[in-house]
Formats: structure tokens, sequence, C-alpha cells
């Protein structure tokens, strides 16, 4: 088949991947000069396969009040005159239930393991270098409250016990010694060994530079803007950019925040919303001073994590609309807890600083599905995962393309679930 991907960042491009690897003619389109432009470019760059939970979560709902009144939160919210986003905000509400927690986690820890057996695949291609690393994770926990739930939680899946450990303050610091200078406010940590990191901006860039070889080489559009569709007796007929007019057999939807507006006028509504997050690439002069391991401070909501020579330091949700702006005070928040962590080992004053749109669900699944138009197929909405689920949706979206079985069940991926059942509906379903 001749298939259009729009969207070339790492959903995308595993896509265009995948379906290429298939024996497909792919043509991958994005408004963008260059590929992995949007929130691939620099994002937090762990590959956390086992720390998938959504931020929808029942404790979230107590701490909104808070998080209102303070600047530095971890979560923050600006009301605009925008229906889509007090809709989304609504489903995000009602999403924040335990039921709804555990169907979405049900969902995505099969679907980020799969992706874990792809990537691998993909890190043993040489032509593919993302400086990826095989480095576990550490999860610190300030509160001891949390610190006991999340052990708690680690104690009822001993499937994971080869895996994942709780350890306390002393071990932490054993395990990563550039935590002491956290002595006194770490209580524990949550430590997954096999947990990986890479920089998702690179592989882009591989997998683009991959895509263009071949007997079948891709065709990338880049720097060309998609304005919309034609459609022909209820079929997908045509994509149409700027600068030219395209009549797939297929087309697969994978352009982020973008693909809400692209989708409207074909009466297709997709529960979608920015995200937007911010992070800092640090260069480091001293190793033994920054973390070798992921470390996601739980209580900050930041993550870090060692690409190459440098650290990225990603975190924050700003529920603010399409803004991809610098907030000069949300980044100095992120520069200030990593000078009083891992100051000593970076070069700080040459710190790289990023905004960027994570397309979210209310309910942190990500939507793999056709649409009701025939020919078009949606691969969207991976939030803050999308670099550890792309390689996984990309098989999905493909197997459901040609027919076949998916590896895994996809049933909480469709468009027809994506939207939270909230907490008296559950507990209805449940009592029946």
């Amino acid at each position: 088949m001749n298939i259009v991907v729009i969207g070339a960042g790492i959903v995308g491009l595993t896509t265009a991947w995948t379906l290429q690897a298939e024996g497909h003619q792919v043509t991958l389109i994005d408004r963008a000069n260059a590929v992995g432009q949007g929130t691939s470019l620099a994002n937090g760059g762990q590959l956390s396969y086992r720390y998938i939970a959504p931020l929808a979560d029942p404790d979230v709902l107590g701490k909104i009040p808070g998080w209102m009144l303070r600047s530095d939160a971890p979560v923050r919210f600006r009301p605009r005159f925008d229906p889509d986003q007090w809709r989304w905000i609504l489903s995000f509400l009602k999403a924040c239930n335990t039921s709804d927690k555990l169907r979405s986690v049900a969902a995505l820890l099969p679907l980020a393991l799969y992706s874990q057996s792809l990537i691998h695949a993909l890190a043993q291609d040489s032509t593919l270098d993302f400086d990826y690393r095989r480095n576990g994770k550490l999860i610190i926990h300030r509160d001891r409250a949390t610190f006991e739930s999340a052990r708690r939680l680690l104690a009822g899946q001993p499937e994971l016990a080869e895996e994942q450990q709780a350890l306390d303050a002393q071990a932490c610091i054993d395990l990563e010694p550039s935590l002491a200078g956290l002595r006194g406010e770490i209580v524990g940590g949550i430590h997954t060994r096999s947990e990986e990191a890479g920089d998702c901006h690179k592989l882009c860039q591989a997998l683009a530079a991959g895509l263009s070889r071949g007997k079948q080489p891709a065709t990338l559009l880049l720097g060309e803007t998609v304005e919309g569709f034609e459609v022909h007796q209820g079929r997908l007929s045509a994509v149409i950019t700027d600068k030219r007019r395209l009549a797939p057999d297929a087309c697969v939807m994978a352009g982020g925040v973008e693909s809400v507006g692209l989708l409207k006028p074909l009466g297709i509504s997709v529960p979608i919303y920015p995200l937007k997050g911010y992070s800092l690439n640090i260069p480091i002069h001293a190793a033994n001073a920054v973390p070798d391991a992921s470390v996601t401070d739980f209580q900050r909501k930041i993550v870090y994590a060692r690409l190459g020579q440098h650290l990225r330091v990603a975190g924050m949700a700003d529920i603010v609309g399409f803004d991809t702006g610098l907030n000069a005070r949300r980044l100095a928040d992120l520069q200030r807890e990593t000078a009083a962590n891992f100051g000593k080992g970076l070069y700080l004053d040459r710190a790289e600083p990023w905004a960027g749109l994570r397309p979210a669900t209310p309910s942190g699944r990500p939507i793999v599905d056709a649409t009701r138009i025939p020919g078009l197929w949606l691969n969207v909405g991976h939030g803050a995962l999308g670099f550890t689920l792309a390689a996984g949706c990309a098989q999905l979206l493909a197997d459901r393309m040609m027919g076949r079985q998916p590896a895994i069940p996809d049933e909480g991926f469709l468009l027809a679930n994506a939207q939270p059942e909230g907490w008296l509906a559950s507990r209805q379903r449940h009592a029946g």
C-alpha cells in the first residue's frame, strides 16, 4: 500500500519505520523543516516501562487546591475561553478514580513491556545510535506516606520482585552516591534495574535516515503543512498540503496536538489537549556528581536522565493551551532544583531550555484505532509516554491496518473507549 503518515515525531517515525518494514511505500509529512521538532525534541529521555500510571489519580483531587496557589506546583492550570480545555479538564477530573486508574494501568503495562521488546530490537540496529542505556531507574520519595504506599504496591506484585525493590534512604544513596546531598530529605525509593534511557531526538534523526535508505525509500515531506482531506463516497481519497495533493491508499494521523484541529472538519473528535512540559539539557563536567541511573523525584515531579555527556532534566505539566513559549519562572524552578541536587557536577550556565506540548488524553491512554472514515487511522494521545510507547503503538497500528490480531490486548486504545467511566459509573458496573 501507499501510506501517508502525518507527523515526524517519535510516534510518526516509528509508525513509518514499521510500515516500511512490512513492504509499504511510506510518505511522511511534517510542517517543521526537520524531524522530531515537537515533543520529541527534548523530552525527559526516560524509557519507563513499569511506571506508566496516568496523571489522573484519586490522590490528585486533594492536591489541586494547593497546586492552584503555588507558582512552583508540578501541575499548573491557566483558565482560558476554550471549550476544549474545559471539556478535557472535566474528563480528567472524571478519570481521577481508582477504577479508571487501574483500567488504564492494566492496558498500559502490557503495551509498555511490548514496546520495550521492540525498542531492544531498534537498539541492536547499528545504524540507530540514540545514546541508549539500560541504566535502571530510581524513584525517590521525600514523604513517608507515599513511600509506604509505593512499597505496599510493590509487595502486592511478587511477579516484579526480580526487577524492582524498595530501598531505605541509605540504600538509595549507596546505589546513587550523587544523592548524598539529599540525605535527610529522602525517606526511601523504588529501584527498577531494567528501566532504560535514550535520546528521543537522536532516535528520530536515525529513523529518518534509515527510512530514506533501501530498495523502497520513504518520501519525507518536511516543511510542508497538511491543510485538509478529501473524502469521496465516504472514504478518504486525498491528503491536501500547502504544496500538493496526495492520493494514498491509507493515512495515519500521528501529528500530536495538531491532530485535533485537522480531524475536526471531518467530524472526528479526539479527547486530546496539550500538557506543556519543560526540560533542561545540561553538560556534565563531573560524572560522579550526577546520577548514573535515571532518577525521578516523586514529590517534585521532576525526572533526571543521563544522555551521553549531558543530564536531561524534565518535568511539570501546564494546562495553558497551545502556548509553547519558555516560561522563565518554570525553567528557573527546574534549574534551582537541579542546582541544589546535582549542581556540583554540571555546567549550569550552559543549560539549554525547552518547552513542548504533550498530546494527552484524560485517561492517559493513547488512541490507536481506525476512524469512521475508511482509510484514515489514528496513532495519537501518548502524553508524557510517547517515547516509551511509540514502538509498541506502531506495531499495534500496523497489525490492525493489516487485519492481524495484535500481540497484546488493544481494546483500551480504541477511540470508542477513550473516555473515562467516572467514579459513579465504575461503581455501578462493579456492583452489577
